[in-house]
């Protein structure tokens, strides 16, 4: 891999054609701050550009055949399977996330396109009984769903290969063409990914990469009237100024959480303290369902907070491409910054560091901070970094009334041997998604994921993506 030796100047993909921007950026690696590619700023000319060349190829997709489309899903899942370590490296180089933790993300990248090729196969409608009203006698009635159009998908940074698959892997299989806009700081997987495509025989057009600031590009996609539907990955205050701006576009939003887990009296700790430490720092806590807060039964909090600090100061920091790195680099200095001003903010409002709290570089170590003040930035907001927070509760009930206080509401847990308190949660947590006797940060790709409140609007998941990027069409005959 020389990606990071050649600091390649790459292009913005248009049209099937590999088109040189007027005006490029350094892009540097989180980790080692050196310059890993130089990058296109797209100007709103060259955006349009982008626009133009998916409305155009709208005609050859939605006549495409489905066993078409799946077979080209098919054929880009076999060449990233070809390529994956590659894809790792890249992964690894840009984001600086663990190259251990890259390749399990390639890993879920390739079958979400191999999930997207299947779902391209079973796109139907219903037969409707229209004789059960009065005057729908003799008539025939269907529905069928038919592509959307054009859609602009803007994608985050945390996961840049999995995360660009939910959105490109549903649109390809529901026969819809896309102008994507990667994150600025991780766009070489996505080009990458539409280099794949190119092979796979996409046609030209019907996916174009277009790279810069959200501010010209993505404004322009939201903007812009020849584009049917905005898929948005990322933060809350970006998401709703996207609502606002979009009309009648269809939007689907994934925007921000602090998940959450609650742990019952008589859980095994041994059994679940590998596993949390896991959802708290995993890809340095960077993950939109990353275990933020942690609510434990009095009965078993000493005894989990001591094991679960003695675990989080086995793991390993370092370099993301070394194989034994298991916490990296944050994104940006920025963030850096950031998380070390809301851990202060943290101990100002009385708040124990149990471990953690300092970074070297934009490494952060892994933070535990036990006594938060609810209202505190580490508790209430998205801290998206290594920290997570383990507070003492005296019952389910409390806990449950503690988690749904948030603005937020993606995903959460419950470790409990009690049925009856696990239905309880799962009727009365309001999240989209609850995970019994598991983190709130388990994921599979085939499974409905999005969130009520702050945390978005719409489902990804294939089946139900394709859903959202299809539009229902009603046919009736009428046998008279």
């Amino acid at each position: 891999m020389t990606i990071i030796d050649k600091a390649e100047r790459k292009h913005l993909l248009i049209k099937g054609r590999w088109v040189e921007a007027k005006e490029y950026s350094p892009l540097r690696s989180p980790y080692s701050g050196e310059v890993i590619a130089e990058i296109p700023l797209a100007s709103d000319e060259e955006t349009d550009q982008a626009i133009e060349a998916a409305q155009t190829a709208a005609k050859v997709m939605a006549k495409m055949p489905a066993h078409q489309r799946a077979r080209i899903l098919e054929t880009l899942a076999r060449l990233l399977e070809e390529r994956a370590d590659e894809a790792a490296q890249i992964i690894s180089i840009e984001s600086a996330k663990p190259v251990t933790t890259a390749k399990g993300e390639v890993a879920r990248t390739i079958e979400t396109y191999k999930f997207a090729a299947e779902e391209a196969k079973r796109i139907h409608g219903e037969t409707l009984s229209l004789d059960a009203a009065q005057g729908g006698e003799n008539r025939l009635g269907y529905t069928v769903r038919e592509p959307i159009g054009v859609i602009g998908a803007i994608t985050p940074f945390n996961f840049p290969m999995n995360l660009v698959a939910h959105k490109v892997g549903p649109a390809i299989a529901a026969g819809n063409t896309m102008v994507l806009k990667p994150a600025s700081q991780t766009p070489l997987s996505s080009l990458f990914i539409g280099e794949l495509l190119q092979e796979s025989g996409l046609p030209a057009g019907a996916l174009n990469v277009v790279t810069g600031g959200g501010r010209v590009v993505g404004d322009k996609l939201v903007t812009d009237s020849r584009v049917s539907m905005i898929t948005f990955t990322g933060s809350p205050g970006v998401g709703i100024g996207i609502r606002n701006k979009a009309g009648l576009k269809r939007v689907t939003l994934e925007l921000g959480s602090n998940a959450a887990v609650i742990i019952d009296r008589g859980v095994d700790i041994d059994k679940i303290i590998s596993r949390c430490v896991s959802g708290a720092f995993s890809n340095q806590g960077q993950v939109c369902i990353s275990l933020q807060r942690i609510y434990a039964h009095e009965e078993i909090y000493d005894r989990f907070v001591e094991k679960f600090i003695e675990a989080t100061k086995l793991l390993k920091l370092g370099d993301p491409l070394d194989p034994e790195t298991e916490v990296s680099a944050l994104i940006s200095p920025n963030d850096v910054e950031r998380t070390l001003n809301w851990i202060d903010e943290a101990k100002q409002g009385g708040a124990k560091i149990a471990t953690g709290g300092i970074a070297e570089g934009n490494i952060l170590h892994p933070t535990v901070i036990l006594d938060a003040d609810p209202y505190t930035k580490v508790s209430c907001q998205e801290v998206f970094a290594p920290i997570v927070l383990i507070n003492k509760i005296q019952s389910v009930e409390q806990a449950i009334d503690m988690v749904n206080d948030s603005i937020y509401g993606l995903q959460a847990g419950i470790y409990t041997n009690d049925v009856d308190t696990a239905l309880d949660a799962a009727e009365n947590l309001q999240v989209g998604g609850v995970m019994i006797n598991d983190i709130p940060t388990f994921r599979v790709d085939n499974m409905p994921y999005g969130g009520v409140k702050e945390s978005g609007t719409g489902r990804e998941g294939l089946k139900y993506a394709v859903e959202e990027m299809t539009e229902m069409k009603l046919v009736v005959w009428n046998r008279n």
